[in-house]
């Protein structure tokens, strides 16, 4: 019995369906896959335009720039004192208003007066009785001195009587001293405002017995007209102020409130302390305001905004424009075909939102203030509230893109 082998070609004929099989699967999942067979493409904006980046821009203008240096400040009263009793006695008036102003020598309060008029009354009683011995002493002195020129006396009774007159002329002065005291005693029993100035709050009452120099005082007299301010800047503007002050020019002081929103008062600087803080690296300057409102008010925070000079026909730019890259600080500036161009800057001294720029764009230039974030060179823009290079609305029909964008330094 013969044995049936099949042909080769027999053999492969299973393996050539399953290669043709896995083909068309493919090629149908590439099919679905491209929506239909038709192929994908990226997709462009219509008409072949590229969205243009909206900003907002302000010209480069040359101005006269006013350069202000900024820093912290406390307000100190120029002087502060704490009125208190110079003797021990019973407080019996008090002749004052908390808060209200006082001039140097009004009365302020008076303690009983009694017991140094008596100590006055005694000193004088004693200078009266050295007074008639010394009168006396002198009247016997001339005696002795007649007597002695008639050799009547011996020369001993007239040096023993010259230096009792000399005794009782010592006890006259001391006498005298004595009154003093006690006259001075009861003027202290009167007390005045050392200096002019805004009272405190009262601090005793009458008909309590106060101690002679007691810590606590009677009020506190704080002068505020004039008044200071003590503020610090750092160690590099010290130059800054000293120039100025060195070549006879007095620099304006501006205080502001808490949030640098209104300004209090106008004063200059007064003095610049003698040393940095090795600790802080600042320097500490004192201004003198004439307060005359009374705007400023004792240990109230203040900032302070100090004028050193003035540059005049600078080249300026709003400091938001700026920007910083690895290059340093550079600006966008929009161009007369409305493209972003990269320009990089040199800065040079800053006065509140205003920079002054030396090198890197000239007077009209266009830089752009808000914007930057989606912007780079070469990009078209469309300038928000201005029309654009051509005359046309920046909502019109926008234009081809130009160059390519190049990365953002």
């Amino acid at each position: 019995m013969s044995e049936h082998v099949p042909s080769r070609s027999a053999r492969r004929l299973p393996w050539v369906w399953i290669v043709v099989i896995l083909a068309a699967l493919t090629g149908g999942t590439y099919w679905w896959l491209s929506d239909g067979g038709q192929q994908v493409a990226p997709k462009k904006p219509q008409g072949g335009m590229t969205p243009m980046v909206p900003v907002r821009v302000q010209a480069a203008v040359s101005e006269n720039l006013d350069i202000y240096l900024r820093g912290l400040g406390t307000v100190t009263a120029f002087n502060t004192v704490t009125v208190r009793s110079r003797v021990q006695g019973e407080l019996v008036e008090v002749l004052f208003k908390e808060g209200e102003s006082v001039k140097a020598g009004d009365i302020l309060a008076r303690i009983d007066p009694r017991p140094f008029e008596v100590a006055l009354d005694q000193a004088l009683g004693a200078q009266q009785q050295n007074q008639a011995q010394y009168e006396n002493a002198k009247r016997d002195l001339q005696r002795y001195q007649t007597l002695r020129k008639q050799d009547s006396i011996a020369p001993q009774l007239l040096d023993t009587q010259a230096a009792l007159v000399r005794k009782f002329e010592g006890l006259i002065k001391s006498d005298q001293a004595t009154v003093d005291n006690a006259r001075l005693q009861l003027s202290y029993t009167t007390i005045t405002a050392p200096i002019a100035g805004r009272l405190g709050l009262r601090r005793v009452d009458a008909g309590n017995l106060v101690n002679a120099n007691d810590p606590a005082g009677v009020v506190v007299i704080t002068q505020t007209q004039p008044i200071a301010v003590m503020f610090t800047l750092p160690e590099n503007d010290l130059p800054a102020v000293r120039e100025p002050m060195l070549g006879g020019q007095i620099l304006a002081v501006d205080a502001y409130d808490r949030a640098d929103m209104n300004r209090l008062a106008e004063g200059k600087l007064s003095s610049i302390d003698n040393q940095i803080d090795i600790a802080t690296g600042t320097v500490k300057l004192k201004a003198e305001f004439a307060n005359q409102t009374d705007a400023l008010f004792p240990n109230q925070f203040v900032n302070i905004r100090m004028k050193v000079r003035t540059l005049q026909n600078a080249l300026t730019i709003p400091a938001a424009a700026v920007q910083q890259g690895n290059r340093g600080a550079f600006v966008y500036v929009v161009e007369a075909d409305d493209t972003a161009a990269v320009k990089p800057i040199k800065i040079g001294d800053r006065s509140g939102e205003r920079v002054v720029i030396l090198d890197g764009i000239k007077v009209g230039d266009r830089v752009v203030l808000e914007g930057t974030d989606r912007l780079r060179a070469g990009a078209k823009v469309r300038v928000i509230g201005a029309p654009s290079a051509s005359g046309e609305p920046n909502n019109a029909a926008r234009r081809p893109a130009g160059a390519s964008g190049s990365a953002r330094p």
